[in-house]
This record gives structure tokens, sequence and C-alpha cells, in this order.
């Protein structure tokens, strides 16, 4: 119905449990957000070091990133940097030239996005690449899409110390990307849970204002009647009935609450006192005020 009022009003304990239950999920956000400010904060280099831009400063600045992870994408980034190590010596001894790296501490900060998979990936291919370069005779023995244990099984009887660092080094990522991406989930999830209870509570205040303001409208009428009793018992029956409760409230409001005899004017300048009579006039004026009435 068009001027229906459709707000759930809610007992007072039901109001300070839902604020308390909201505001404190509330915290948990804020508190994650200013721990990844201050990690952002630690990480990123100021204007002075952003000056000077040496390898010496670009090292500097990664280290600084690093330094601010994660656990999760900390054990990611170190096994990474084992794979790199391993590849970058063997290109090394081979006299290649060192592919440049796409992933980074950098990329991955603060915390792991399914974007970074595409990065490491590309890398890991380079690597691969120059695992097959470097060590042809014994990477024709392996298959790249084996099992992880076959790659172990195959990395322990190696003898390259390299190739062996690099093979298990491989694993190492997938198996901490793996826990990266199950923990970004699980992070989605929680995010999208409290964007929902946030709307919920957002609404809640919402609805609890509007219903104030049909209370205060009530109240400046001067009605015989308690408007807040009036307001929260009609929204109590209106979850179970909303039609039979607005059909009520708008002919009938003494239904939700009693009309106070005892209040209505006396007319004829004083001289006519109220009858129980002049509480049925009453009880129609306020059910036409309801019904017509918008905020």
């Amino acid at each position: 119905m068009e001027n229906e009022i459709d707000i759930n009003l809610e007992d007072d304990d039901f109001d300070r449990l839902l604020d308390d239950f909201i505001n404190n999920e509330l915290k948990d956000i804020e508190a994650e957000a200013q721990d990844n400010a201050e990690r952002e904060a630690n990480a990123k280099p100021s204007s002075e070091k952003i000056i000077m831009q040496s390898k010496a400063n670009d090292i500097a600045i990664e280290d600084s990133f690093a330094a601010n992870l994660y656990p999760e994408e900390k054990a990611l980034f170190e096994a990474f940097c084992n794979f790199r190590s391993a590849i970058t010596m063997m290109c090394r001894e081979a006299g290649i030239e060192v592919p440049a790296a796409e992933f980074s501490a950098e990329s991955i900060y603060p915390r792991f996005k399914p974007r970074c998979c595409a990065l490491i990936s590309n890398d890991i291919v380079t690597g691969w690449n120059i695992m097959l370069l470097t060590n042809p005779e014994r990477m024709e023995n392996i298959d790249p899409n084996a099992d992880d244990e076959t790659i172990l099984n195959f990395a322990e009887k190696t003898t390259d110390e390299f190739l062996q660092l690099a093979l298990i080094s491989y694993i190492e990522i997938l198996i901490e990307a793996e826990g990266c991406e199950i923990a970004y989930d699980a992070r989605r999830a929680a995010y999208e849970r409290r964007k929902v209870e946030r709307e919920v509570f957002e609404e809640h205040k919402r609805r609890q204002e509007r219903a104030k303001k049909y209370i205060d409208a009530i109240e400046e009428k001067k009605f015989p009647i308690d408007a807040e009793r009036l307001v929260s018992n009609y929204f109590k029956t209106a979850k179970k009935d909303p039609e039979g409760a607005w059909k009520a409230l708008t002919t009938s409001p003494a239904t939700f609450a009693p009309i106070d005899v005892s209040k209505i004017p006396n007319r004829l300048f004083g001289l006519i006192k109220s009858k129980p009579q002049d509480g049925i006039r009453m009880n129609k004026e306020i059910g036409e005020f309801l019904k017509k009435l918008k905020v």
C-alpha cells in the first residue's frame, strides 16, 4: 500500500543487541583497515627515497614491501624468491641473461589478489624454459604437468642442486598460492557478510528515524493517544499481518493504543466536557490522519 508505514519497530533490547553486534563487526573492519594502512605506511617509500632511483634503492623498496606482507603472502613470496634464486644461478652458470620477473612483493602487497596468479604463472613458465634450456637431458624425464609427488621425487634424485631447488620451490609456490587463494576467498566471504550486516544496520537506523518522524507528527497534533505505543504495537502486528494491521491503524488506531478521553479538549469553550463518545470521534480522526500521513 502506498501510504503504509513499512517500518519494523523492534524492542529496545533488540535494538541494543543489534547495535552492539553490528558495531563490533564494523570495529573489525576498521581494525583491519588500520592494520593495512600501517603496513602500507611502513612499506611505501618516502618522497626522499623516490628521488634516488638507483638499483640499490629499488631493492630496499622491494624489501620494505616484503617485510610488511601478511604470513600467507610472505610464505608465497619466499617460495617465489627461492625459485627465482635457482633460475638466476642456472642462467649465470650457462651465461644466459637473467629474465626480469613480473611478480614482486609490491604486486602482492598488502594482500593476495587473483590477478597475482597471472604474474606468477608467467615467471614460472619463463623459469621452466630456463630449466629446459640449461638441463635438457635431465628435464626430458619430467613432465611439468606431473603431480606434486612425482616432481618432488624427481627433485630428490637429481644431482643438480639449482635444478633441485627450482623444482622444490615450484611445488612450494603452487601450495602457497593455493593457501593465498583460500585466504582470499575467506576474506571476500567475510567482506560480503559484513557488507550485508552494514546494510541491515543502516536500514535499521533509517527505519528507526522514519518511525520517529511518524511519532513526532502524531505528537505534534496533540492527539489524546500514546504515539510511541501506537506506532510500536502497529509494527509488531504488521510483521504478521501487514494488510490487517494497516486497515486497523487507519480505521481504528485505538486497537494499538487506547484513546485517553481525559485529554480530549472540552467543547464549547470548555462548557461541554468530553465523553466516551468523543473517544469514538477522535479514534476516527486519528485514523484519517494516519491514512494521509506522509513523511
